[in-house]
């Protein structure tokens, strides 16, 4: 199995440590020195840029979060000057103002190098034609993936988000083999190639790299199944550099995290705590290399778990599980965590029904309740309404025994839940707080 960078990918973890050690003293000489805001942080734990020696350290420094970002918008947090900024991106800013993130020369090096691992890691290289169906523009999906496939020498068919029609027939008529993309756009891809009835064997589709929202490993299956294809998991944040911050290789035992130039750890996400290897909690990054934005100790909000033994692929670097929800997404209902992710599951298990579906949250009285919203499949849509009543029943006892509370699930005619060419939109709450 070809890996882009062995010296770093598979680097002794001792090793590791040095390098990381090193240039994590030199990130927060350059925060504390060239962002006002970050020296007023470390100043107020009476911390200085010389009590950070090496990595033992790092839980001595501050957190960050998000909201950061936007109380210093837009360009607050840079530690270069503007004249040195040659790329800004941007958040999509659906709550609050934008994060905006801003990329010297060397970051976008630093970029293209992650994201030619994340590529290698998937097979995607010289003779892979790769189609791009992510957004281009502020968002970094798109560019992200473009400038890595570049360096890894794949003919890279910029075709963007949107635009259902023309994506099919470039993948017909380029001969596309491997596809980045959501993976909520991937099943709607799938449902258009089977309504067209156009031949899935007379594609030469072999993999796709999904991300940029949570998806469960029956959603995974789902695509595999309907568009022939090996799903590969991708994880990435606009604010610690875009996609190719974790990235699976062909084994798909946990995403790898380019540990040289990112940090990760696993916090308690009420305490703040370190946990150990192995513990589930919230995913926090520090970027070692970044120049125009480097952050420190920055706060996901994404749940996952962290491995360091050695992968069959040959790589030593920190693997994280597939992120099973977020702090910030995550829904209590009547005093239970409810992530949209675990409905997903039991919903794909179900196996009578579309991958589409809504959650509805509602307070009545001082009640909350929860509605779900299932697609039916076409061909269950035209049986008994007994039937239907029986697969309604199933997956009401399903979600009460996975999540602990009950839920009225509701089938839907097909095609009735909203289609998203972006993130899929899978939560409405109602209620007021």
């Amino acid at each position: 199995m070809q890996i882009w960078n062995p010296m770093f990918e598979s680097m002794e973890r001792e090793e590791l440590r040095k390098v990381q050690s090193e240039r994590l003293v030199s990130t927060v000489n350059r925060v504390y020195h060239n962002v006002p805001y970050y020296r007023g942080l470390m100043q107020a734990k009476g911390l200085l840029p010389g009590d950070i020696k090496t990595m033992d350290d790092l839980k001595k420094l501050p957190f960050s979060r998000k909201q950061d970002l936007r109380d210093n918008y837009p360009f607050g947090l840079f530690a270069t000057p503007m004249s040195e900024i040659v790329r800004i991106h941007a958040s999509s800013g659906t709550t609050g103002k934008q994060t905006v993130v801003g990329y010297t020369r060397r970051d976008i090096d630093t970029w293209s190098e992650v994201m030619s691992r994340t590529l290698t890691a998937a097979e995607i290289g010289r003779h892979s034609f790769l189609q791009i169906a992510y957004g281009y523009g502020l968002f970094t999906g798109g560019l992200g993936i473009h400038y890595g496939a570049e360096k890894v020498g794949a003919s890279v068919i910029p075709i963007s988000g949107g635009n259902t029609k023309a994506q099919l027939q470039v993948m017909q008529d380029f001969g596309t083999t491997n596809l980045a993309c959501t993976p909520s756009y991937a099943l709607y891809l799938a449902e258009e190639i089977e309504e067209r009835k156009i031949d899935i064997a007379s594609l030469k589709l072999k993999t796709g790299i999904f991300g940029a929202e949570p998806w469960s490993e029956n959603m995974r299956k789902e695509i595999e199944e309907r568009l022939n294809i090996k799903a590969i998991d991708i994880y990435g944040l606009s604010e610690i550099i875009g996609p190719g911050v974790g990235y699976e290789c062909m084994h798909r035992t946990g995403l790898h995290i380019p540990e040289d130039h990112f940090i990760p750890e696993i916090i308690d996400p009420i305490t703040g705590d370190v946990l150990e290897e192995g513990s589930e909690g919230e995913l926090v990054f520090t970027t070692i290399t970044k120049e125009g934005l480097p952050l420190i100790r920055y706060r996901t909000h994404d749940i996952s778990k962290l491995s360091y033994s050695k992968c069959e692929c040959g790589r030593t670097s920190a693997r994280m599980t597939k992120v099973t929800g977020r702090t910030d997404d995550m829904l209590i209902i009547r005093g239970v965590n409810v992530f949209p992710s675990q409905i997903e599951s039991v919903l794909l298990e179900a196996g009578d029904t579309a991958p589409h579906y809504q959650l509805v949250v509602d307070r009545v009285g001082n009640l909350d309740v929860l509605e779900i919203l299932v697609e039916m499949s076409p061909d269950i849509f035209s049986d008994e309404v007994k039937k239907l009543e029986v697969i309604e029943d199933t997956i009401t006892k399903e979600i009460q025994s996975t999540l602990g509370i009950s839920a009225k699930v509701r089938l839907v005619e097909p095609k009735t839940i909203e289609r998203s060419e972006g993130k899929a939109k899978r939560v409405i709450d109602k209620r007021k707080f």
